[in-house]
Parts: C-alpha cells; structure tokens; sequence
C-alpha cells in the first residue's frame, strides 16, 4: 500500500523534455509542460492536475521561476520531514 502513497515521476518520450508526469493516487497525475502562448508570444510551464485525459486545476508558471520553485519544494520537504 505504500506504493499507492508514493509519487514516482515518469517522462513521456514521445513528447521529449517537454513534458513530465507524476503519478499520484486514484488515477491521478500531476503534469508539467512547456507550453507557448501564441497572444503574448512567450512561453510558460503549465502544472496541471490531470485524470482521464481532462485537466481539472491548472497554473501557468513564468519558465524563470521554475528552478526556484522546485528547490523551495525540496527545502519544504525537508524542513517538514516529509
């Protein structure tokens, strides 16, 4: 059961480093793509909440912070020993 619990990152070829997933529990993924926006001629990490192939929550993420954001999450992590 502990498997169920534990979140193990997966890369999709066919996309390439564009896109990522984290398997959660219940059928649900955590994924993150780059994505450009055609209106503001930029692009963007989207992290999105995904089952079945329908995003159900989503943030668009400036691709400058993306670093940051995931060295915050580890010392996060750590500070709170999970």
């Amino acid at each position: 059961m502990a498997e169920d619990n534990a979140a193990e990152a997966n890369t999709n070829d066919t996309e390439g480093e564009e896109y990522m997933e984290i398997k959660m529990a219940g059928g649900w993924y955590l994924t993150m793509s780059l994505a450009k926006s055609e209106k503001y001629d930029s692009e963007y990490v989207e992290v999105a909440k995904e089952r079945s192939g329908q995003k159900r929550s989503r943030f668009n993420l400036n691709p400058k912070y993306v670093r940051e954001l995931g060295e915050t999450l580890i010392k996060f992590a750590d500070a709170n020993g999970l």
